[in-house]
C-alpha cells in the first residue's frame, strides 16, 4: 500500500488555509472533526512558539490570563477545562497548617527584627572582612614587636645598641652562654647562711609613711650632707681581710650577685669584671658602671629615647632614679632617732663627713665541699614586729615620671587599684624588681619596703612626691613574681664553677646587648686601671670623682639640678642636662 497523504485545500484568496476548509477524511473513513486549534504568526516569530505543547496552566487566572496571549496558545477551551477539573480532584495528603512560632521569647524576638536588604548584607560583609584583615596585621605587627623585645631587640634601633664596656680587639671570647641555658639550672644551697662581721649603722623605719596615700602625699627631700658608697668587692677593706684570712674561696656583693642570679630577665647591657687569685675568684664592677644606676622601664614593650638631652632617656632616667631612692631611703626614716650599732663602724666613712646609715652584713654560703662564697649585704633600716623583735628592712622607690607612657596615673590608680600598679611595674621593671628581691634574700631582710614616687609636674625631673609605701616579705614577694632561689644559685654555682677552670687572670663578663646571651672575655691584666676608659664623654659631662663612690651623692645631684634650674628659668628645658651630668 501506498501512503495517502490526504486532501491538501488551496487558498486561492492568499496565505493560509481557506476559510470552510474541505474535512478531509481520516484512515478508516472517518471524517474529522473542524475544532482543530491554529494559531496564526509571522514571519518573525521563533519557531519553538508554533509547536509549543508544553504549556500547561495550573490554575484558573492563568486561563485569563492566557487570553491575552491568545494568538500563541494552542490548547482549546474544552482541553482547559478538562484539565482544570483533573487538578481539583487532587487534595493534600498532610493539611497540618505549620506550627506558630511564640510571640514572647528571644527567638521571638529575633525573629521580629527587619531584614537588611541584600545590597546592605553585602556591605555590611565587606566591612567585616576589612576589619578581620586588619586585626590581624596589628595581631602579626604585635607578636613581631614582641618576640622582638623577648629577645633582646629593641625595635629599628636593635643594630645600633652598644655594650656596656667597649670591647677591644685583644680580648679574646672564651664562653658564649645563651639565656635559655640559665632557666634549667637549679642548685640549693644553705638557707640560712653565716654572719662573718656586721658593720655600720642604721636607723629605725618611720611607720608613719605606711598611712601615706595620693591625698596625703609628702614631698621628697634632699639631703645634701649624706653621702652614698658603691664601693667594689676589691676595694673593701673587710674582704680583704677576709680573704687574707683564708675565709672563702669566693668574695663579691649582694649588688653583683644580684645581677647575676637575674641574669635571664635583664635587657640592657651590663659587665661584670672577675679576677681570679690562686684559688680565689673576686667578681668586682668597674668605676662607673652600669650597675650603679637603676634601669626605668627596661623590660617595658616601648623603647625609651637615647638623647641624653632628654629628661625621658634612658640615661636621664636611670640618674634621676637612683637620685629617688638615695633620698627616699633616708626620708623615711625616724628623725633623730636612737641608731642600731654593730660590731664595727662603717668601713668606708670618714670621721669629717656624714655617711648615710647602712648595715652592711657579711655572710657566708658553702656552695660545696671546697667552694664557699661571701658577699657583703646592705640592710637600710631597723624595725619591730607586732611581738616587739628587731626587724632589718631593704628600702627601695619606683618613679612614675610620665603616665602617657607607662599607661597607669599612680595618683588616681594607687588608691583603688594597687594590684594593676604593681602589674604594669613587674612588666616594665622586671629586672630591677628581681634584683631588689634578690638583694632582700641575700641579706636575710625581714621585710623590704617599696615606695611609689612620682614627678610633681611631668615635666620637672627635680621636684618629686612620696605617694605611698607598701612592704612585703622577701620570700613572699619572690614568689609573687615567679623568682626561684634554687635557680638563682643555679646560675651563680655555673658561673663560679666556669670561672674556676680559667687560668689566673682578669676577665669580663658582658651581656650582649642585641641578644640574650652571656659572654665571657679574657682580658689584659691592667685593664680598666689608671683610670681607664673606654669611650670619652663629652666635656660637658665629665665630672670630678670626689670619693671611691661613683655614685653621684645627694649634694652634688642637688648642686647640679638648683644650677641648672637657676640657669634655665625654669625646672624643665635645658635643666634636664644636669641630671644626665651628676654621675661620676
Amino acid at each position: 500500500m501506498g501512503f495517502d497523504v490526504g486532501v491538501v485545500p488551496f487558498n486561492p484568496d492568499g496565505w493560509g488555509p481557506p476559510e470552510t476548509p474541505a474535512a478531509p477524511p481520516l484512515l478508516g473513513g472517518a471524517v474529522a472533526t473542524a475544532s482543530i486549534p491554529f494559531a496564526p504568526f509571522s514571519r518573525s516569530d521563533k519557531l519553538g512558539r508554533i509547536a509549543d505543547w508544553t504549556r500547561n496552566p495550573g490554575h484558573p487566572g492563568a486561563h485569563a490570563a492566557a487570553s491575552r496571549d491568545s494568538i500563541f496558545d494552542f490548547t482549546s477551551t474544552d482541553d482547559f477545562l478538562a484539565a482544570a477539573a483533573e487538578d481539583s480532584s487532587f487534595s493534600l495528603v498532610d493539611a497540618k497548617p505549620p506550627p506558630r512560632q511564640p510571640r514572647f521569647g528571644p527567638k521571638w524576638r529575633f525573629n521580629q527584627r527587619p531584614q537588611l536588604p541584600q545590597r546592605r548584607d553585602e556591605e555590611v560583609e565587606a566591612k567585616r572582612r576589612e576589619a578581620e584583615k586588619e586585626r590581624a596585621r596589628r595581631e602579626r605587627h604585635y607578636q613581631n614587636h614582641r618576640s622582638h623585645h623577648h629577645q633582646g631587640f629593641r625595635g629599628n634601633q636593635a643594630s645600633q645598641a652598644k655594650p656596656s664596656v667597649d670591647i677591644q680587639p685583644d680580648w679574646t671570647m672564651l664562653e658564649q652562654i645563651p639565656f635559655a641555658n640559665f632557666t634549667k639550672l637549679s642548685f640549693a644551697v644553705n638557707d640560712q647562711p653565716e654572719d662573718l662581721l656586721v658593720c655600720g649603722a642604721v636607723e629605725s623605719y618611720d611607720r608613719t609613711y605606711d598611712r601615706v596615700n595620693p591625698k596625703t602625699q609628702r614631698r621628697l627631700e634632699r639631703f645634701k650632707n649624706r653621702h652614698f658608697f658603691k664601693i667594689t668587692t676589691t676595694d673593701d677593706p673587710i674582704i680583704r681581710r677576709l680573704a687574707e684570712e683564708d675565709k672563702a674561696t669566693v668574695f663579691a656583693t649582694d649588688a653583683i650577685l644580684a645581677a647575676l642570679m637575674c641574669t635571664p630577665r635583664s635587657i640592657l647591657s651590663w659587665d661584670i669584671v672577675v679576677q681570679r687569685v690562686g684559688n680565689k675568684l673576686f667578681f668586682d664592677k668597674r668605676d662607673g658602671a652600669q650597675l650603679d644606676l637603676l634601669t626605668v622601664n627596661e623590660t617595658a614593650q616601648e623603647q625609651l629615647p637615647e638623647n641624653k638631652d632628654d629628661i625621658n632617656s634612658a640615661h636621664s632616667l636611670a640618674v634621676e632614679a637612683t637620685y629617688i631612692n638615695q633620698n627616699f631611703s633616708q626620708q623615711v626614716l625616724v628623725r633623730d632617732g636612737e641608731k642600731v650599732t654593730f660590731d664595727e663602724p662603717n668601713p668606708f666613712a670618714t670621721e669629717n663627713e656624714e655617711a648615710a646609715p647602712v648595715c652592711y652584713r657579711y655572710r657566708r654560703w658553702k656552695l660545696d665541699d671546697n667552694i664557699s662564697i661571701i658577699a657583703r649585704c646592705e640592710v637600710h633600716a631597723a624595725g619591730a614586729d607586732p611581738s616587739g623583735a628587731r626587724q632589718f628592712l631593704t628600702l627601695n622607690a619606683l618613679n612614675e615620671f610620665d603616665p602617657k607612657i607607662t599607661g597607669v596615673d599612680w595618683r588616681q590608680k594607687l588608691e583603688s587599684q594597687r594590684g594593676a600598679v604593681l602589674a604594669t611595674e613587674l612588666k616594665n621593671n622586671a629586672n630591677k624588681l628581681a634584683r631588689w628581691t634578690a638583694q632582700a634574700l641575700l641579706s636575710g631582710a625581714d621585710m623590704m619596703k617599696l615606695g611609689y614616687v612620682s614627678r610633681v609636674q611631668p615635666r620637672d625631673h627635680f621636684n618629686h612626691s612620696i605617694l605611698t609605701v607598701m612592704g612585703y616579705k622577701p620570700r613572699d614577694f619572690a614568689s609573687q613574681i615567679n623568682l626561684n632561689t634554687a635557680n638563682m644559685w643555679g646560675i651563680v654555682k655555673s658561673l663560679v664553677d666556669i670561672c674556676m677552670k680559667f687560668e689566673e687572670g682578669k676577665y669580663v663578663l658582658v651581656k650582649d646587648p642585641a641578644k640574650p646571651q652571656l659572654r665571657i672575655y679574657q682580658v689584659p691584666n691592667d685593664a680598666f686601671e689608671n683610670d681607664y676608659v673606654e669611650e670619652p664623654l663629652p666635656e660637658e659631662e665629665q665630672v670630678r670623682p670626689a670619693t671611691d663612690d661613683v655614685d653621684a651623692t645627694a649634694e652634688e645631684m642637688d648642686a647640679a639640678a638648683e644650677a641648672e634650674a637657676n640657669k634655665a628659668g625654669t625646672q624643665g628645658g635645658d635643666g634636664e642636662k644636669s641630671a644626665a651630668a651628676a654621675v661620676a
